[in-house]
């Protein structure tokens, strides 16, 4: 060893420092890739993401290959310099070579590696991919007996590495990627996107039209009253009933009615012949559960009924895709159904609006399991029917009842949330 001139040596450490920085970059570079978007890459024919992928699959014998690598350079690097050393100036130089070492390796060949992998992990990976590949093949017997004792270490202390892969994203977690989309997805996707996942957090309860709004044609009707309420309809299918919307008979597709109606084949005698059984849908049934047994079913409407059988209300398919994509009959910044923005930053809100859209829009936080409209949150709160002019604090939000009907609140305003007061 004293015959190699020591620019050479100095350039062996050089070598061997550069080839450190290399293996400890390249293990942060494919440990920081983002998964999803490696196996979309990989499945868009990217190579080096096919070679970084397969990498990953096993990544016990990556990180063995790596650290193999690694501290081989480190050792060989500290060899180098212990012979610089003492060429330069003794044994009473190896103290100082040391420290030197150390700052140095730490420096260049650990955190600058690390870092520029962290910032640019696909710009380091794939290209380390190519080279990590062969040298695992090479040194594929010193891998495995590296890994083999390492797993039997892992599995005295009860852990079993072949059983640990990667956990798929819970909804929590796929809400903040969608949420840190930022540009990359529109925010009107992004509230899609985000509203879908919700869908199994609803039930039909939540969105149900209540027994006393539904419209529907009552058989025991004057018949002129039958014609003018099909002709004047603003909905595509009503419910059909006779005496009472508790003795349901089905449901008509108003189109198909009105053209019978329109070539004088409409008569009460045979105005059953359009009638469609009843499809009955249990009030706890989640809306992502709900949206495919419409589909399963080929019904788009539904009457929601309780556990004794009796009816609560009716929902459509409609109402669980507004839950997805909004309003289809109105501006989403001035209406979110019966809740309508004011002038003056305020809403107006029916008595049946939805807690469910009055959480989203106004960011209240309050339990799903309680009233699901604002005339039922109301009555809870005072627990008396209240008379207009009454006012109340909901989260913060000053509500004023504006109009009362029969025994429920009609309207109310709801007023910009009051900022508590800081306490000292």
């Amino acid at each position: 060893m004293d015959g190699i001139p020591l620019p050479l040596l100095f350039l062996a450490l050089g070598v061997l420092i550069l080839l450190s920085a290399c293996f400890s970059g390249s293990e942060t570079a494919l440990m920081t890739l983002n998964r999803y978007r490696l196996r979309h890459l990989a499945r868009d024919g990217h190579r080096g993401a096919r070679r970084a992928e397969r990498l990953l699959q096993r990544p016990d014998r990556l990180i063995g290959i790596i650290l193999l690598g690694n501290n081989f350079m480190n050792i060989a690097a500290s060899s180098v310099a212990t012979l610089i050393a003492l060429r330069l100036g003794g044994e009473g130089a190896l103290a100082a070579a040391t420290g030197l070492l150390t700052l140095t390796i730490l420096i260049f060949a650990e955190v600058a590696p690390k870092t520029l992998a962290a910032l640019r992990p696909e710009r380091v990976a794939f290209p380390a991919a190519l080279v990590l590949r062969p040298l695992l093949r090479l040194l594929y017997p010193l891998v495995w007996l590296t890994n083999t004792l390492a797993n039997a270490l892992l599995g005295l202390l009860g852990v079993n590495p072949s059983e640990e892969g990667e956990s798929p994203l819970s909804r929590e977690e796929l809400r903040t990627v969608v949420n840190e989309a930022g540009a990359m997805i529109p925010q009107r996707h992004q509230r899609m996107l985000l509203s879908i996942l919700d869908l199994d957090q609803a039930t039909v309860e939540d969105i149900m039209v209540p027994r006393n709004e539904v419209a529907g044609i009552d058989l025991e009707a004057d018949w002129r009253t039958i014609t003018a309420q099909i002709a004047a309809s603003e909905y595509t299918r009503l419910p059909v009933f006779e005496g009472g919307i508790d003795n349901i008979r089905g449901v008509i597709h108003v189109r198909r009615v009105v053209t019978a109606m329109l070539d004088g084949e409409l008569t009460r005698d045979n105005l059953l012949e359009h009638v469609r059984p009843p499809y009955f849908v249990p009030e706890g049934t989640p809306l992502h559960r709900q949206m495919i047994n419409f589909q399963t079913e080929k019904r788009r409407i539904g009457l929601v009924v309780d556990e004794y059988g009796e009816l609560l209300g009716l929902v459509t398919l409609e109402d669980i895709l507004e839950e997805i994509v909004g309003e289809f009959t109105t501006d989403p910044a001035e209406a979110v159904g019966d809740i309508h923005r004011q002038p003056d930053g305020s809403y107006l809100a029916a008595g049946s609006a939805s807690v469910r859209e009055l959480k989203r829009l106004l960011g209240w936080e309050i339990s799903a399991d309680g009233p699901k409209t604002l005339n039922g949150l109301i009555l809870e709160q005072l627990e008396n029917i209240p008379e207009p002019g009454t006012s109340l604090l909901i989260d913060n939000h000053p509500v004023t009842v504006m109009q009362t009907e029969d025994n429920r609140v009609k309207v109310a305003r709801l007023d910009r949330r009051i900022q508590p007061a800081n306490k000292d």
